[in-house]
């Protein structure tokens, strides 16, 4: 009995939480324009606050500072000439690598990474509709929920036991199908495909998360979400899918969003 409440001890406390998150999430994407900007706002300067805590602690007034630069950035960033919006969303990354002791080129690659993915989900919502900003949500959560379930009641071999040790190749696989299902309720092969790589992509997204923590020597990000951890704990694989899907969007084109 206490190892099967170990195995699902989490579990209370991570569905409370993703149904909050599910409800503000819904609202704030139905709404669309400066609330959904603001809460992708709130969400990308909370997550560079908790990568600066975590890579700079020894100098942990910076966190919060640069994290609310970095959410006022990402709400402006819209409004913004075109020419102008890659500089000033670059900015803080260059400024907080050139105050951390060590790791400039991670910390200044990764916090560049977040702030174009949170971007690119504005973008998202405004270019292409509700339509499109659902499905890329629900890539994920599908992706993380048959990760979560499949990995533990199936189990197996370990995907990538030196950044992710808890990841197995059972859950990942799990999450790829649950992303092409998700996939084929949208739209046809086109977009099943796209639901796949942006299923590995928010993968990826959490590997990187995962690799940092490993790094720096921490359990979670930070302790804002009770059974998730930090933002960046419960964003990474958002990011990562988000960043990805910006990318295909510049290159190939998505399908049109209603």
């Amino acid at each position: 009995m206490s190892g099967a409440s170990g195995k699902w001890g989490d579990l209370g406390p991570r569905l409370v939480s993703a149904f909050v998150m599910v409800v503000v999430g819904v609202v704030e994407v139905w709404l669309g324009g400066n609330w959904f900007h603001g809460l992708v706002a709130v969400v990308g300067g909370g997550m560079i606050w908790e990568l600066t805590r975590m890579m700079s602690p020894n100098n942990q007034k910076l966190a919060l500072p640069l994290g609310i630069l970095c959410a006022v950035i990402l709400f402006v960033a819209p409004l913004v000439p075109q020419q102008a919006m890659l500089p000033i969303l670059l900015a803080p990354a260059v400024v907080g690598a050139t105050q951390i002791s060590k790791d400039r080129l991670i910390y200044a690659a990764y916090s560049s990474a977040l702030m174009l993915a949170c971007l690119g989900l504005m973008l998202l919502r405004d270019f292409n509709g509700i339509r499109l900003i659902v499905w890329l949500v629900l890539v994920v959560i599908a992706t993380d929920v048959a990760g979560y379930f499949v990995g533990r009641i199936v189990g197996g071999p370990k995907f990538w036991p030196k950044v992710s040790p808890k990841k197995t190749w059972s859950g990942t696989i799990g999450g790829w199908v649950a992303a092409a299902c998700v996939g084929a309720a949208f739209g046809g092969f086109h977009l099943i495909v796209i639901s796949v790589l942006t299923s590995f992509s928010s993968q990826m997204g959490d590997a990187a998360e995962s690799a940092i923590k490993r790094r720096t020597g921490v359990k979670d990000s930070s302790n804002l979400i009770p059974g998730h951890g930090g933002f960046l704990d419960r964003f990474d694989a958002m990011m990562g899918a988000a960043l990805f899907v910006m990318v295909v969007g510049l290159v190939v084109g998505l399908p049109a969003g209603q």
